[in-house]
């Protein structure tokens, strides 16, 4: 086919496709033995399944279904919604929101797309622009949503070997304030600033005083500080150390309602000063008319009766701490006597393992435990912006421990195995 430059770029191979593509096949396959780590999906988690099946038949029993399936919402999304959102968060920050503030898309990785070509890319005035990842490794969805080539620039962390009292192998990425300084300072193409809290694929939150030096930064140079809130809080609050969320008028909060059991729902969530908002209202409006109404219906009548939050604290965050405990305890197990690091678990429901010495690429591992009906994703996808050269960037790969022991156990058995 003769496709145009837009197609040529977006039916390219890239990592976020190969992670989706996986998670199809292993959804639909019948193979027991299969070992499924790769995917971003949460767990089945059965007190907030049931609660999402009673909030579903409270709608049914009070006829709303026809309303929500049957109209559209306006292209901001669910007004209903949005204020009760504002609301809440107004409460739990004071943050002084209005349903203004607050715009949804179709899932977080279309609200992306919209952010950074709107910050990025080809610029009115011919020049061009790029947003820095002042962290790296990030989310893989990241890398290819630009419109236009060569619209990310990346940070190399430093690399931090923890001391743990129990001797666990563990290392933690840190922001390199100076370089990112230097990026900042030299390259005047940079019209955004990216982060995730935690991180995904790593765990990693970065402290409250690495978002304020980001805020600074950003603000000292008139752009904006995009935060992938994605796993943090106040939904669905998968985040195990002490860290404070944190908006201002030069932030764009990103949330999503996928991480609390509902990534079949597609809601995406922009908390950004009402210009922003006005924007993505438009482009929603051009791309998709309105966004999905069913998430943010199921969810609305919880935030406003206080009832979301406290499934979030009391169930929802204890039963992923568990998993990450029960990850680690199954990591110093296995791996007690090879070179092998676990980036440290503060948040999210991810293991990034770095294999220090392997002989093997994470790409090669993943090929050949791919062939074993075992999943994992290779890390050098997720080292968006940073030169093939490093060898760090082959020698890492994001595993999804929101599953039960036993697979887990011999996911990274099988991984073992390969890099002996």
């Amino acid at each position: 086919m003769n496709y145009s430059h837009f197609g040529s770029k977006f039916t390219q191979p890239n990592g976020i496709t190969q992670l989706m593509e996986d998670l199809g096949n292993a959804k639909n396959s019948n193979n027991p033995n299969l070992v499924m780590l790769g995917g971003g999906n949460p767990a089945s988690v059965p007190q907030v399944n049931t609660a999402f099946i009673n909030e579903l038949n409270h709608l049914v029993k009070n006829n709303k279904i026809a309303q929500i399936m049957g109209l559209y919402d306006g292209p901001t999304g669910n007004d209903e919604f949005r204020a009760a959102l504002a609301n809440q968060l107004t409460q739990e920050y004071a943050w002084n929101l209005t349903a203004s503030n607050i715009a949804l898309g179709n899932g977080s990785q279309a609200n992306f797309f919209i952010l950074f070509n709107l910050f990025a890319g080809k610029m009115a005035d011919g020049s061009h622009k790029k947003v820095l990842f002042p962290l790296a490794p990030e989310y893989v969805g990241y890398a290819d949503q630009g419109l236009t080539d060569d619209m990310f620039v990346a940070i190399k962390p430093e690399i931090e070997i923890l001391n743990t009292p129990n001797g666990s192998k563990q290392f933690k990425y840190v922001i390199d304030f100076d370089a990112v300084k230097a990026v900042l300072a030299n390259d005047n193409s940079i019209s955004a600033l990216c982060v995730s809290r935690p991180t995904n694929p790593t765990g990693n939150v970065i402290t409250d005083d690495e978002v304020h030096q980001l805020d600074l930064l950003a603000k000292q140079y008139n752009i904006p500080l995009i935060i992938d809130n994605a796993y943090g809080d106040p939904f669905p609050g998968c985040i195990y150390t002490d860290a404070n969320l944190t908006w201002n008028s030069n932030i764009i909060l990103c949330m999503s309602l996928s991480k609390l059991g509902l990534p079949g729902l597609r809601t995406g969530i922009v908390v950004a000063n009402n210009e922003i908002i006005k924007a993505i209202s438009r482009v929603n409006g051009a791309m998709v008319l309105s966004p999905n109404s069913f998430g943010p219906s199921l969810v609305t009548r919880l935030i406003k009766d206080n009832e979301l939050l406290p499934l979030c604290k009391n169930t929802i965050l204890p039963f992923y701490k568990n998993k990450a405990q029960v990850a680690v305890s199954l990591f110093d197990e296995i791996f007690d006597d090879l070179p092998v690091y676990l980036h440290k678990v503060e948040g999210a429901f991810f293991m990034w393992l770095w294999f220090k010495d392997s002989k093997i690429t994470s790409e090669q591992l993943y090929q050949k435990l791919k062939k074993q009906d075992v999943y994992i994703i290779p890390g050098h996808n997720f080292f968006i912006g940073i030169e093939d050269s490093w060898e760090h960037k082959h020698q890492c790969v994001r595993i999804n421990y929101a599953t039960d022991e036993a697979t887990l156990k011999k996911g990274l058995e099988a991984i073992k195995t390969l890099i002996m």
